[in-house]
């Protein structure tokens, strides 16, 4: 375990750093993007073998996919942007006021403190630290405690490929983690829970120190009546059940017109059988992180079970004792009142939900708490733009799900219970910048007119 002295003395260590290279050329972050660039490359193998010890089981594509592709493709974004993004922006000078010229400089912010969640460690630890790289900051990650193996190969690659005083991974347990969130970074990012995102926020506000928080929430997936079933069941399927359910902007419960609901289970059975045709033993399938998030799904579905919801089960079950892999199932029209409609599944349970029709499923997302994104299926166009105007989201999908974090010039995160701020892209380098206002007086100007004893013919001239 590493101790707060420990944290402290890293911390101090890059911020002396930061102070000898308060900002750092476009050649300089480039390096260090190429970099993070090849310790994943170079080791996806290594990745992908350290993530599935820890899961039990993670299928290697789906490692490919959310954990190797979406590193690659930000990191050769940014390279590509990354002159653009640094130069200063000129800004308009109000006519009272010219010829004097106005800036932003866009500055980095010092050290970057990234908090990475089990769910995908690999990616989650690093695409935070692509964007505050680029921005021209030091970075220290605290991976989590879950994923042992991969964290400790991501401290031991970091190691290798960067100075500690440029990026470094800081392992250890819960308290680790609560002494990372007590240190004065310039910046602190934090992915997981709301519950554990609130403590965080109150660590960092002892320091005043700005956090970027993303928490997930209940992702919605409306099917309106004029969808094509079969599509909508396939695209949500894959959404739902890649890394077994356990994807913070996975389709947690979808609303459909009742009408159309038995025919979007078998469409979905259909589709969770073209999957993985071997069920749970599907070597694409993946398994549940953990005994007590498996034990808490299976309170969930219990509970869902005893208050008469059909359940629906799309693979065979695995005694809880002897794997960790949970089939694919559905729970069909749950009421609000229960566990499963109150917080976050995330997990490979889906609740399928009967509505009245389009508007009413609009109205049921746009008065809960805004999801960290939001699916709906329909080829509408007067609808989708209903619904981008009456409903809050952090992202918003239509014809599909999950892609859109793979865009890395689409900022990502919440809004409300699902988080604060965004990161990617041109939206990360702001993130992690200090938006630094100059101001450039002419030799010549007329200001002085409007120093002291003011002339009140002068004010009348000017509007004032």
């Amino acid at each position: 375990m590493t101790d707060a002295r420990a944290l402290q003395a890293r911390l101090d260590q890059q911020r002396n750093a930061f102070a000898t290279e308060p900002f750092p050329s476009a050649a300089t972050r480039r390096d260090r993007l190429a970099r993070l660039a090849n310790m994943t490359r170079h080791h996806r193998d290594e990745i992908a073998q350290a993530i599935h010890q820890d899961f039990g089981h993670r299928a290697e594509a789906e490692t490919r996919l959310a954990e190797v592709f979406p590193l690659l493709q930000a990191v050769r974004h940014a390279r590509r942007h990354l002159k653009r993004w640094m130069r200063p922006r000129r800004a308009s000078v109000p006519w009272r006021l010219q010829p004097a010229r106005a800036r932003i400089h866009r500055q980095p912010l010092g050290v970057v403190g990234i908090i990475a969640p089990a769910n995908y460690p690999w990616s989650l630890a690093l695409l935070p630290a692509v964007d505050a790289l680029a921005a021209g900051n030091r970075v220290m990650i605290k991976p989590s405690e879950q994923t042992p193996t991969t964290s400790a190969l991501l401290a031991q690659l970091a190691e290798r490929y960067f100075a500690p005083e440029e990026l470094c991974v800081m392992t250890g347990d819960a308290d680790t983690a609560r002494a990372f969130a007590a240190l004065p970074f310039d910046h602190l990012l934090f992915t997981g829970s709301a519950r554990i995102g609130r403590d965080v926020a109150r660590a960092a506000a002892a320091n005043l120190t700005p956090v970027t928080l993303e928490l997930g929430g209940k992702t919605p997936a409306i099917v309106a009546d004029d969808a094509d079933l079969a599509h909508a069941a396939r695209r949500i399927a894959f959404g739902k059940w890649l890394n077994a359910g356990q994807t913070c902007i996975a389709p947690d419960h979808v609303l459909i017109d009742a009408a159309r609901l038995p025919a979007f289970i078998e469409a979905i059975r259909g589709a969770v059988k073209a999957f993985y045709p071997q069920g749970t033993a599907s070597d694409d399938y993946s398994a549940v992180l953990g005994e007590g998030a498996r034990r808490r799904l299976e309170g969930v579905l219990d509970e869902a079970r005893d208050h008469g919801c059909r359940v629906i089960e799309l693979g065979e079950r695995q005694p809880l004792d002897q794997g960790k892999k949970l089939p694919p199932i559905l729970v069909v029209d749950p009421t609000a009142n229960l566990s499963i409609m109150q917080e976050e599944v995330f997990g490979p349970w889906l609740p399928v939900i009967g509505v009245g029709d389009f508007e009413a499923a609009l109205a049921r997302v746009a008065n809960g708490p805004s999801p960290l994104a939001l699916y709906a299926f329909t080829d509408d166009p007067k609808r989708r733009q209903r619904l981008l105007e009456k409903s809050r989201s952090g992202g918003v999908v239509f014809n599909d799900t999950l892609w859109h974090y793979t865009v890395p010039a689409l900022p990502f995160g919440g809004i409300g219970e699902s988080g604060l701020g965004a990161y990617q892209g041109e939206a990360g380098f702001l993130r992690f910048s200090h938006q630094r206002s100059v101001f450039l007086q002419a030799r010549h100007n007329a200001v002085g007119l409007l120093d002291p004893p003011y002339r009140k013919w002068l004010l009348r001239l000017l509007g004032l």
